[in-house]
Formats: structure tokens, sequence, C-alpha cells
């Protein structure tokens, strides 16, 4: 069985997921992205490569090692079509819509006007989030017309090609935290508070993480989001909502959890390389996983 974990950069997760893997008895092959050249025509070494775990801070190398480490047969966690939805919030919003899970409202324009139409249907304060990015970049609150005015003007004048897709979410009123739940192999296992005083929390941007209690509620709705993308494994950010109750806000196909080892107490790590062991194992085997 020959595990290889795909990077562009090795963190903390990454490490301890190398240690989880040595105390599993298994060899993992560090691929460093950065130094790789592939044929499309001929697998080479990868055709005896029985998994692919993708750990790249590069959504770029992610996207394009996957595609083609499936063209060659080999099986990835997480699939190319799982890191495509989760890293477009509007390819996010339609997966959750066909699956009927609870979300905040959304409106999506491709033009300076209609994006002001977009925000105004949904009242202010709204929030606009490029559909592309991470760590609570870009995001903003609008507060009003001037405000929306003005940042829609910018946007059009000066970002990028993305940057003039509007993607306008509610705003909702949460308890000054969200929270963000841990799925491997289907299975919700930790839970996390996000808290902060700024209304983005994300503890990129300063958010501290507190213990959370996996109730049912929040257990079967992270888990129906998780299979909604079809993830391996994920991080589910969710809102607790005053009028609606959980509602999902985004998932994350390449989850950081370095902060929530200690937090839960669940060895999150070795969670995961249990679940990448075993998928790699029934590959090995000749058996569908």
């Amino acid at each position: 069985m020959q595990i290889a974990m795909l990077h562009t950069r090795l963190r903390t997760e990454e490490r301890l997921l190398l240690d989880a893997f040595e105390s599993l008895g298994v060899n993992v092959k560090l691929v460093d992205l950065r130094t790789v050249v592939f044929d499309p025509s001929d697998p080479g070494a990868w055709a005896r490569v029985d998994l692919a775990l993708d750990r790249c801070v590069s959504l770029t190398a992610s996207t394009t090692a996957v595609q083609v480490l499936e063209h060659f047969g080999v099986r990835c966690v997480n699939s190319s079509r799982t890191i495509e939805v989760c890293s477009d919030k509007l390819s996010t919003t339609l997966a959750l819509a066909r699956a009927q899970l609870p979300m905040p409202a959304v409106r999506v324009a491709t033009g300076r006007e209609a994006g002001l139409e977009a925000i105004e249907s949904i009242g202010y304060p709204v929030v606009l989030k490029p559909t592309v990015g991470s760590w609570g970049r870009l995001v903003a609150r609008v507060n009003d017309r001037d405000a929306a005015e003005a940042i829609l003007e910018h946007r059009d004048t000066l970002g990028s090609v993305r940057q003039k897709i509007i993607y306008a979410q509610e705003h909702v009123d949460k308890p000054g935290r969200d929270l963000r739940v841990f799925v491997v192999g289907g299975i919700a296992v930790a839970a996390i508070g996000r808290r902060s005083e700024h209304w983005v929390t994300n503890t990129a941007r300063g958010a501290t993480a507190e213990s959370v209690d996996l109730t049912s509620d929040l257990r079967a709705l992270s888990q129906q989001a998780a299979q909604s993308v079809g993830a391996d494994l994920c991080a589910v950010d969710l809102l607790e909502c005053p009028r609606r109750g959980l509602l999902i806000n985004e998932l994350n196909h390449s989850m950081e959890f370095r902060n929530s080892i200690d937090t839960t107490g669940i060895d999150i790590p070795r969670l995961v390389a249990e679940h990448v062991v075993s998928l790699a194992g029934a590959t090995h085997q000749g058996v569908s996983a």
C-alpha cells in the first residue's frame, strides 16, 4: 500500500498527520508539488500509488494535481469535484440548495446595477464575499446604500474577473461566534466555536477557539453538508441564527485543525490518518471506496 501526501508547504497540520501515519505503521511519501512535472500520457511512478492525500495550501496546485492524478486512476482525498465545489462559494451554495439544507439567504449577480439590486433584495446589513477566497479576506459587511455603491464601483473598476461576480449573503446576527465541525469519512468527529468581538469570527483574523458539544442536530446537519459535496474530509462552518437555528455557511475541503485538538480533546489527525489508510487499503485490494 502506497500513500502520497501532496503539499506546497509543510505546516503544523501536515507534520501532525505524518506523526499519525507513523503511529499506525504507515510510511507516507511526501510530494512537494512545486517540484513535480506531470506527463498526462504517462503515469510513471504514480501508477503504484493507491491514494493521494491533498494538503496543498495553493488551490491552483491542488486542483491541477488532483485532476491529473484522477486521470491516472489514483484515488484522491479529496476528489477534484469536492475541491472545486468547496473552493467556490457559489458552487457550495448550489450544492447545499440541491440538498435542501438550511443556509443564509444568497443573491448572485454579474453587473453593478444588478449587484445593487441583489444587495437590497436581502436588506442591510448584507455580507459581500468573493466567490473564491479563504481566511476571511475581502469579506465586507455593507450597512447602507452608500457603502454598497462604493464597494461595487471599486470591485468593478479594480477587481479581477472573479470580483465582478456579486455574491451577497444575508447577515446573520450570530452570538459572537460561529461553529466549525470536523467531518471525517462522513462522520462528524469534533466541533469548536470560534469567538471574536469582530463580526468576522475567523481564527486567521484573531478569533479564539472554544469547545462545543456535538448535539444531534449539529452532527446530522454537518454530515449532510459533507455528503452534499462528496467530501471524504472537510470542515463545515455553521452560524447560529436566533430566528432560524443552525445555518450552513461554508465548507472547507482542506481543513486546518492544529488549534482544535487540545480544545476538543479529539485526536483529529489520527482519525484522518485512520480513514485515509482504510481507503488506501481498499483501493490496494481492488475494492471500490
